[in-house]
């Protein structure tokens, strides 16, 4: 690779702008290809918690710790848990945890204002990557092309970079989230039954959870166990009919759990999809992924954006080595041995947590928590 190499990343999310951040940092000029029109074009999800070892260090190698402090939330690391009856059976504040919460909206945030001007496109949903004989890449956005020496993709779930290397495609996990939105001022029951972080309440293959965002807000999920063609069906209905099916699905349940069905805000029907957890495929120069285009997996391991930005960490590392794309080759193969215990414990999450053994499994799962 030249001394200066054209870099395209295709995505961005926390992964592709931290690379992108971090890029800069030492002297190289990368172009993000977002398809959102601007930063407020669609919900970006819940909270995050960084960990100290990935999402953190990454952080702190960006620079942006004053930033991350300023909008962090040490305080909403608490847990709770309670049964299908309303029971509460377990309840920790999480205080002394490094983990600090942060909404995926301000990280992403902070995350755009460290870059440089034109740095990143907004509105270019890139239509294909098309490799070039003499070398490199075409990105191809609107019907125009433009030639890159590198092409990395963070373009999430539904990769097109990915499709150049890997025949593989992200498998339903037999789960569907339906998301709700909360104002606590607003929702004072809600307030009250979340404590000071993120409930979950599990019942026999289904879950009702709900976690504290900022600017007092909170997101609410009702998960179950759904065929995929069903999952799809939901997507496309009203939210009285998702209701009305939520509350057959969840009929028995206490009515302060069920409450959270009736009275938050619809946001979306989400089902949930993995790649394989030992994906791999063979390094390609010029070519390579990050995030959940190469080792997406549930939210029940709380890993993903965690995983991404410590991808990008060492992504930019071997980029900037001057030991060619043999160190890029080395990083693919450190991400996936990372992934790889990452998303086997995300895939026991899931079916830890929505099973037909219902809550006891789970406390226990709690308690060795707080035991280690």
């Amino acid at each position: 690779m030249t001394t200066r190499p054209k870099i395209a990343i295709i995505g961005g999310g926390p992964g592709g702008l931290m690379l992108a951040r971090l890029l800069l940092l030492r002297g190289l000029e990368p172009t993000v290809f977002e398809r959102d029109r601007h930063a407020g074009d669609r919900p970006q999800g819940g909270s995050l918690d960084l960990h100290a070892e990935t999402g953190q260090q990454a952080i702190a190698r960006a620079g942006l710790e004053a930033e991350f402090r300023a909008v962090a939330r040490p305080e909403d690391q608490g847990d709770r848990l309670y049964d299908q009856n309303g029971t509460l059976l377990f309840d920790r504040d999480g205080a002394g945890d490094n983990r600090p919460e942060v909404d995926r909206t301000a990280l992403r945030q902070i995350l755009l204002g460290s870059l440089a001007p034109m740095t990143l496109r907004w509105a270019s949903k890139v239509d294909a990557v098309t490799p070039i004989e003499a070398g490199g890449f075409d990105v191809v956005v609107d019907g125009i092309s433009e030639r890159f020496d590198i092409v990395i993709g963070a373009d999430g779930a539904w990769s097109r970079v990915r499709a150049l290397l890997s025949d593989a495609r992200p498998l339903y996990e037999g789960v569907t989230l339906v998301e709700f939105g909360f104002a606590a001022e607003r929702h004072p029951d809600v307030d009250g039954l979340v404590g000071s972080g993120k409930m979950f309440a599990v019942g026999d293959n289904r879950v009702l959870i709900a976690q504290r965002n900022g600017h007092r807000h909170i997101r609410g999920y009702a998960g179950l166990r759904l065929p995929e063609a069903e999952a799809r069906g939901w997507m496309s209905l009203g939210d009285d009919r998702i209701r009305a099916m939520l509350r057959d699905r969840f009929a028995g349940w206490a009515p302060s759990l069920v409450h959270l069905i009736d009275s938050g805000e619809l946001i979306a029907v989400r089902p949930l999809y993995a790649l394989p957890i030992d994906h791999s495929w063979q390094s390609r120069v010029g070519l390579t992924l990050l995030g959940d285009a190469a080792h997406l997996m549930s939210p029940f391991g709380g890993e993903g954006v965690n995983l991404a930005l410590a991808d990008a960490v060492d992504l930019a590392d071997a980029l900037t080595s001057g030991d060619g794309w043999g160190a890029v080759a080395a990083y693919e193969a450190a991400m996936m041995r990372r992934a790889r215990p990452a998303a086997e414990g995300a895939a026991e999450g899931l079916a830890g947590a929505i099973s037909a053994a219902g809550v006891a499994a789970v406390l226990d799962q709690y308690r060795q928590r707080v035991e280690a």
